[in-house]
């Protein structure tokens, strides 16, 4: 019997967070995380930075990277001139690096999880919501696209719903313009189309916004509102995100 939330027999689907990623079924699966690993993803591939996500930034890390010959990104508060982090302007700053290891525990969580569950993933954010849309039309007709928005964490590690990643979902499902969305998806595309005048504003005042905000970060809300600014559509092949030609 097939379970009531795959979001069966539609065209494009809707789902939250690392769980929601283990229920839904795709051929191309989007991972949003605006807030920030999807947006420093995003500037990454503009930059010609291929990105391996990796859950935590630990010892593993430091071996992985060195495996991939790649640099790991530094904490977002540790970062000095020339490092590169979660914080999407310290990426858009680097200098020399070509390979990233970008810990992050949601949407880079969720794209390593499902790096081998044969669905095509991409990087999704609010910046590149049409590239990724017209990238997945050129795939041809008859794709099933699921959407992931990655979400945050509250203290308890229970999932806290993020709107700038239902957004940036929605924005992104919008620009698929499919007939046959998901109820889910559907109300993802309505958040988005409520808005999309006032985003950048919006973005600002949204939990996740002030956070980064308080936090001493206002310029990684500005980059992560740079609606359609990027032609980059980020593709994970054998562990890293790279720009698709």
């Amino acid at each position: 019997m097939t379970s009531p939330y795959a979001q069966d027999g539609f065209g494009a689907g809707f789902e939250w967070g690392p769980v929601g990623a283990g229920v839904l079924a795709g051929d191309i699966v989007a991972v949003v995380d605006v807030l920030s690993f999807t947006t420093a993803v995003t500037v990454a591939a503009d930059r010609g930075i291929d990105v391996y996500p990796y859950r935590w930034r630990d010892e593993t890390a430091v071996a992985y990277a060195e495996q991939a010959g790649a640099t790991l990104a530094v904490g977002r508060s540790e970062a000095g001139p020339g490092d590169a982090s979660l914080s999407p302007v310290t990426i858009r700053r680097a200098e020399g690096i070509k390979r990233l290891v970008l810990p992050s525990p949601n949407g880079s969580t969720i794209a390593q999880q499902l790096s081998d569950g044969g669905a095509t993933v991409i990087a999704v954010s609010l910046r590149n919501r049409l590239a990724a849309a017209d990238w997945v039309r050129e795939q041809g007709a008859g794709r099933r696209v699921v959407a992931i928005a990655a979400g945050e964490r509250w203290p308890d590690g229970s999932l806290r719903p993020a709107v700038e990643d239902l957004w940036g979902a929605g924005g992104f499902l919008s620009a698929l313009r499919y007939d046959d969305l998901s109820p889910e998806a559907r109300a993802a595309v309505a958040a988005y189309d409520a808005i999309a005048g006032d985003l950048p504003r919006a973005l600002s005042e949204c939990a996740g916004g002030r956070e980064l905000t308080q936090y001493g970060y206002p310029e990684d809300v500005a980059i992560a509102a740079e609606v359609d600014s990027s032609e980059s559509v980020p593709v994970l092949v054998d562990g890293r995100l790279f720009r698709s030609t």
